[in-house]
């Protein structure tokens, strides 16, 4: 519990590599989750949850929406206040928001909901949530069909992401009672720098000794230069994505 404690709140330490290493958010897959909302015709307010230096916050101001940030670790939303500029962000939890009673449209979550307490971060999903509210979770993970790509995560070590998705996703819990799922398939180009920077953003390489990260870092440019062509490399993602309404 306290290795998982201390990986969970990691990610500050690396919040610049993090920023370059992480791939955004496919619009049509943000898009997705506030669908039900869209179609209502309202302007959503969204709380996204577990933030971090907002790179799910871009995609939903793109998208006009008005939002609000939450992340425990206050070095990464100081990058994402760098990043998102006029946003409002606040330090709390998903099982613990400091927003009030029915003040949001939707809950939104980004490579995080896997370090919350499901049955405690939907109950406070649900307090937060307006009539008709939407909780929108969301992953982009490597596409593991990828033989080099199984060999990274090798190298890496596998995540409780990656380990939550292979095993059908997350389970609703009131007040939701189903989540609909989508997919998107996509490559992102990656140079040398950002394909190290990928992986010294994972909360098993920031926490690791100096020595096993030092070793894990030099693993993965030797992979990478393996794979270049023309200083890139294409990873492939699968964006998944979960969207359950209150009560639905």
């Amino acid at each position: 519990m306290a290795r998982r404690e201390e990986m969970s709140t990691s990610f500050g330490r690396e919040a610049a590599r993090y920023e370059s290493g992480r791939p955004d958010y496919p619009a049509e897959a943000v898009a997705w989750l506030l669908e039900p909302i869209v179609v209502a015709g309202r302007r959503p307010r969204v709380a996204d949850v577990g933030a971090g230096t907002g790179k799910l916050t871009r995609v939903l101001r793109e998208l006009e929406a008005e939002v609000v940030a939450v992340d425990p670790d206050a070095d990464m939303l100081a990058e994402l206040r760098r990043r998102v500029p006029g946003t409002p962000a606040f330090v709390g939890t998903a099982e613990r928001m400091p927003l009030p009673d029915a003040s949001v449209d939707a809950v939104v979550a980004g490579q995080a909901w896997h370090w919350v307490d499901p049955v405690a971060g939907a109950a406070e999903a649900g307090r937060v949530l307006r009539e008709r509210g939407v909780l929108g979770l969301v992953w982009n993970v490597r596409d593991e069909r990828v033989a080099w790509v199984r060999r990274l995560t090798g190298i890496m070590h596998g995540s409780s992401a990656e380990q939550l998705i292979s095993e059908g996703g997350p389970q609703p819990h009131p007040p939701f009672e189903r989540f609909d799922t989508r997919v998107w398939e996509w490559h992102r180009p990656l140079t040398r720098e950002a394909f190290l920077d990928m992986a010294a953003s994972r909360s098993y390489v920031i926490t690791a000794g100096e020595t096993a990260r030092r070793s894990i870092l030099d693993e993965v440019g030797v992979l990478f230069d393996e794979l270049a062509e023309n200083g890139i490399v294409e990873l492939p993602y699968r964006t998944e994505a979960f969207r359950a309404a209150v009560g639905h």
